[in-house]
């Protein structure tokens, strides 16, 4: 990401609309297409498989505890994604 003036790469009216809104802050303005984070690689992917294991796990009667130490995870971590309601 690089840093680069307004004027440089605008047109005046533009930047006066865009003042309407924003004046004299710094804005980040995200590149056209770019995916979420791990959507690419499968990370986004593996980790929904894993909360889903999880979750299973926790509800078929394994502690909280016995999770956290099979996944490497914190109990915190643990209880957050077993109490997490599943957005649809």
């Amino acid at each position: 990401m690089s840093y680069q003036t307004i004027e440089k790469i605008l047109p005046e009216s533009l930047i006066m609309e865009i003042q309407k809104y924003i004046d004299g802050a710094t804005i980040y303005i995200p590149a056209k297409g770019k995916t979420s984070w791990g959507a690419k690689n499968g990370t986004r992917n593996e980790l929904s498989k894993r909360n889903e294991q999880i979750k299973t796990a926790y509800q078929s009667g394994i502690s909280i505890a016995e999770l956290a130490e099979r996944h490497f995870l914190a109990e915190s971590t643990i209880r957050h994604i077993v109490y997490r309601k599943t957005i649809s």
